[in-house]
């Protein structure tokens, strides 16, 4: 089968690169385009299996290069998929409308891009998943062997070590129960043998002196069956017992791995009572518009992986922004944004997510904030909160206005701790929680 190609359409060269590098692990052909006008010359003379472009770009923009692309009955029929940070409904009903066939979000995940290939038709189809990949198994004697049960909500566990000693002592009474059946047989097949080799026959003297017996080979023959079922039990029982001896060893480690994990919910839990007291502090400064100075009223913390200017920031600045119109304010409604350094785990291909809390600071595989790095001023906000800017401006005549800052990671409220061979991952990424957000403040105009 030939291999499929698409094209990659970004300004940025380290989101095209990554993007790429997740396309070429399905063995698919990638070629790249920088601007929309290199997508559309490109077109000309080649014909990908698939298009992802960027939305925000110099010049043409992703929405009207869709348009182009689907208003020309040469490349028409190409599928195209929106790879841009913006969000929202409103955004997705105007890609799809232009004949996009959805949005791929900017921070994309190994798995997303697959769900996407598919649906695209560049990957062939999936075999059924939905049979179980362990079935069900019965011991000798129809005895069926109980499916391991996940914890209850009565945190009661298995006992797995007495399960399995339980299964090795039914298995060996079976093969205690096969070696003395088996040598009865031969102990009565001796016996019979014997019997009729001493009665006397009819028509014979019985005075007469005895014929000599004809020796049997019975007697050697049961000795070695009994010799090589002995070996096979014993064979046998060894094995059990390094096959107990092993699941007692994965109950030990599976022990451990679950303490490991409470000690990471204690310290996850920690981490969010830090950040819940920060934010009630900074609420607690909320003060009066109209003062004619720049107070800071209200801090959101910003999840890491998520545009500053986005979701909840989103319904607090239409929460401030309803209030003040209300009691008449005029001015400048300042948000500013900072973002965390972050301790981190992964590589550029597959991208980065917040490492693990036990992890010591020193093994991180990157400290810093790839996404803040990776945008600029007008890729920090969605397509919703620009909206919500622009009503605000025209509903009160320019009396209200919105103006954005990004001040990067130079303005940290919370500081890091030391780095040392001591200092984990949690302890660093409590801080660099604390220090990604937004600030809201409101500077009158009136004097």
């Amino acid at each position: 089968m030939a291999r499929k190609s698409a094209l990659v359409v970004d300004d940025s060269k380290s989101a095209r690169v990554i993007l790429s590098r997740m396309l070429e692990k399905y063995d698919i052909e990638v070629d790249m385009a920088e601007s929309a006008e290199q997508a559309i010359e490109y077109l000309k003379s080649n014909r990908p299996d698939a298009i992802f472009m960027d939305q925000l770009m110099p010049g043409m923009d992703g929405l009207q290069a869709v348009q182009a692309i689907k208003g020309n009955p040469q490349t028409a029929m190409i599928p195209i998929m929106m790879y841009t940070s913006q969000e929202g409904e409103l955004y997705v009903g105007q890609a799809r409308a232009l004949g996009a066939m959805g949005v791929l979000p900017k921070q994309v995940r190994p798995v997303d891009v697959s769900k996407v290939l598919y649906e695209l038709h560049l990957l062939p189809d999936r075999r059924d998943a939905g049979e179980a990949a362990l079935q069900p198994v019965e011991l000798e004697g129809g005895t069926p062997v109980d499916k391991p049960q996940a914890k209850g909500a009565s945190g009661g566990s298995i006992d797995w070590g007495r399960r399995v000693e339980q299964a090795v002592k039914d298995q060996a009474v079976d093969i205690r129960r096969f070696i003395v059946a088996s040598l009865d047989s031969f102990s009565t097949r001796i016996i019979n043998d014997l019997r009729d080799g001493g009665m006397p026959q009819a028509g014979v003297d019985p005075i007469a002196p005895p014929a000599v017996p004809k020796l049997s080979i019975w007697p050697w023959v049961a000795a070695i069956t009994g010799l090589v079922l002995a070996i096979a039990f014993a064979a046998a029982w060894i094995v059990e017992r390094n096959q107990l001896a092993s699941t007692r060893a994965d109950i030990a480690g599976l022990k451990a791995a679950n303490a490991e994990l409470q000690r990471s919910r204690l310290d996850m839990a920690a981490a969010v009572k830090d950040l819940t007291g920060a934010l009630a502090t900074a609420n607690s400064s909320v003060t009066q518009a109209g003062t004619g100075t720049a107070t800071a009223v209200r801090t959101e913390a910003v999840p890491y992986g998520e545009i500053a200017f986005d979701r909840s920031r989103l319904e607090v600045l239409r929460e401030m922004l309803t209030k003040l119109e209300a009691q008449g304010f005029r001015g400048v409604v300042k948000i500013t944004s900072s973002a965390g350094l972050f301790c981190l785990s992964g590589n550029a291909s597959d991208g980065y997510v917040p490492a693990a809390p036990t992890l010591p600071i020193n093994r991180c595989d990157m400290i810093g904030n790839p996404l803040d790095e990776a945008l600029s001023g007008q890729q920090r906000q969605s397509l919703a909160f620009a909206n919500l800017i622009a009503a605000v401006r025209q509903r009160t005549a320019g009396a209200i206005t919105v103006a954005l800052e990004s001040t990067g990671t130079t303005h940290a409220s919370v500081p890091y701790p030391t780095r040392t061979d001591a200092v984990t991952a949690g302890e660093w990424n409590r801080a660099a929680t604390a220090n990604n957000r937004v600030e809201f403040s409101a500077e009158s105009s009136t004097p």
